[in-house]
């Protein structure tokens, strides 16, 4: 346990630092509305980009009780790995807050990815999890890779269930580790 914890802040350094998400340069040469409008876009776009390779997927959107979208997470790093990537969250369909993530991993990995994540809750009580950040994946949870026809067979796990795409780069990953997520209110400073 202690070793997973030291990987995670060796990783969340790393991906604070040099993760290929949108820079903090790139964000500060935004304001904070021009920022927020920019994600809007891109969790609209990939949206519609999943709906658009598997339409079996609208099955999540009309039956969750949430999800929030990730149009990308960056991750890069050698044995050590960080990423890390912001989204917009919606309850019932209607846009209630971002959230950021940070992922964090360690053990037989190399490369730069930049991929977007969309994650469905199956009901109120794991939104409220999530919500309330005491919501994290481990090296157990695992993702449907988007594909065609892949929604069909994909259920809820503990109640959520994960849909990733990737946007660009490889990486080749045999390791463990964590996504730690969290989640801010619309309009909360």
């Amino acid at each position: 346990m202690k070793f997973r914890m030291l990987a995670f802040q060796i990783a969340a350094v790393l991906a604070c630092a040099a993760a290929p998400a949108m820079t903090s340069a790139q964000q500060g040469a935004m304001s904070p509305a021009e920022y927020r409008k920019l994600l809007g876009k891109e969790t609209q776009d990939t949206i519609a980009r999943y709906r658009k390779i598997d339409a079996g997927i609208e099955r999540f959107f009309k039956d969750s009780a949430g999800y929030v979208v990730f149009p990308r997470i960056g991750k890069m790093g050698f044995i050590i790995v960080g990423g890390q990537g912001e989204g917009e969250v919606y309850d019932k369909g209607k846009l209630t807050g971002t959230a950021s993530v940070v992922v964090a991993t360690i053990g037989l990995s190399a490369g730069i990815q930049d991929f977007s994540q969309i994650i469905f809750f199956q009901n109120q009580a794991a939104l409220d999890r999530f919500k309330q950040n005491k919501f994290e994946f481990t090296a157990n949870a695992s993702a449907v890779i988007l594909a065609q026809g892949a929604a069909k067979a994909a259920n809820y796990r503990e109640g959520v269930v994960v849909f990733a795409h990737s946007n660009s780069g490889a990486m080749a990953d045999l390791s463990v580790g964590t996504q730690k997520f969290s989640y801010k209110a619309e309009g909360a400073k």
